[in-house]
Order: structure tokens, then sequence, then C-alpha cells
């Protein structure tokens, strides 16, 4: 399979992202102000700070030429993933519910993070199912957390509807959620499943020498969806 990651002015992750893609499949850039996804099976939005974080952040990049393709692709069922940032501008493209507010105290916190997987049954975390507790506990992931506005927020009405249909697909385990997020939450997909988003950043934990490989189950998720539809 073949991922793109989409690179704008002001990201700062997207070789990280990139690297931890070719680890599983081919991975290649793709520039914000063109349009071709370039035969992609599945997009990643990388973290940074897209268009300096102008306005909000995400809210510019949304408006980018390759985001016009992104939401394109979503709408037909193809794979996004949005990385810090890139949760941030899908957010703001509408592609997925809630909002990405400022930390709780107001400070840019780097740290490594516990994290339960809520859901395990999706396109981005069924590599995760494998090693969930044969008591029944959740699995969790040990992952780094970079940002200053991380903050997940939702109306209660649109977080019990998002809770039912399984859409809060990780949490920060108990004393991990620095930020503030409603409900301890740290990953949210869409309704349809195929576009997902979390604050923490998966590429910097797919290598032993980093303390974690947890990252890595996420992308060889997607892998293992892209397989699954083609066979």
């Amino acid at each position: 399979m073949k991922f793109g990651v989409v690179q704008f002015p002001g990201s700062c992750d997207e070789r990280d992202a990139l690297h931890a893609a070719s680890l599983v499949g081919q991975a290649e850039m793709l520039w914000h102000a063109d349009s071709d996804l370039k035969d992609s099976d599945a997009v990643i939005i990388p973290g940074g700070f897209s268009y300096g974080d102008y306005l909000r952040a995400g809210a510019i990049a949304r408006f980018a030429p390759m985001m016009e393709s992104v939401i394109a692709m979503a709408r037909e069922g193809g794979l996004v993933l949005g990385i810090c940032n890139g949760f941030q501008v899908l957010c703001e493209a509408h592609l997925l519910p809630g909002a990405l507010l400022p930390n709780a105290k107001l400070r840019f916190t780097c740290r490594q993070v516990e994290l339960e997987v809520s859901n395990a049954q999706t396109a981005f975390t069924r590599a995760c199912a494998s090693v969930s507790g044969a008591d029944g506990s959740k699995t969790q992931l040990s992952i780094p957390a970079k940002h200053a506005c991380g903050r997940f927020y939702a109306d209660p009405t649109t977080l019990d509807a998002m809770t039912d249909a399984g859409q809060v697909v990780l949490r920060y385990a108990a004393a991990e959620n620095f930020n503030g997020s409603v409900a301890a939450i740290a990953g949210v997909c869409n309704e349809r499943g195929n576009v997902f988003g979390m604050m923490p950043h998966p590429e910097h934990a797919v290598d032993a020498l980093t303390g974690s490989t947890d990252g890595l189950r996420i992308f060889e998720s997607m892998r293992l969806a892209i397989e699954g539809v083609r066979a």
C-alpha cells in the first residue's frame, strides 16, 4: 500500500510520519499547494504549526488545495489520519466532530503519555486488538504528546452520540490527561470510521531506541485495513 504525507508551511513532523509509514508500506510526500494525491491509498496530515497557526491552529491549512483532494478522498471512504496539528486541521475541515482548545494550563507540554484504546475495531487500531488484556482490560499504548492546543471538546449531546457510535477511539489513561480533554479523549474517528485524529504522536514511537514502538500499531492497522479491502 501507499501512504501520502501532506506537507504544509510550518509542518515539523512530516519526515517522521513519512519514515513511520515507510516501515509498513510505501510513502510519499504531498505538497500542500498541489492537489494530486499521487495514487495514495491513505493520507496522513502530520503534526507541526501549519501556516504558523495563524487565526486558529489548522484554520488556514483546511483551505489548502491538497486538503480539497483529501476531503474528497475522505468522503469517498479513503483512510485519513490526522496527528496533532493534523487532528486540528481535520476538525477545522469538519471531517471530525468536536474541537481542539488550548490546554487547560495554557502551556505547551511535551511528555510521554499512556493511552487506553477504547475501540480496537477501527481501521486505525485493529492491530491493537490482539494485545488486549486476557482479563478484558483495554490495550494501553505509550506514545509521546507535544502541544499547547490539544484539549478535546464536544458538547454533551455530541459526546454522547460519539460514545454510542464507538467514535471515541483513544483516551488518556488515569492521571495522564494533562491537557484537560473532556472525558479524557485523545483520539476520535468520524461516523464512517475512515477518518481518525489523535493528539499524541505515533510516528515518534516506532523504534525501540525511543522507548516505545507502540505507535507503529496505528500505521500497521491502516495497512491491514487497506489490504482487507483489496482482498
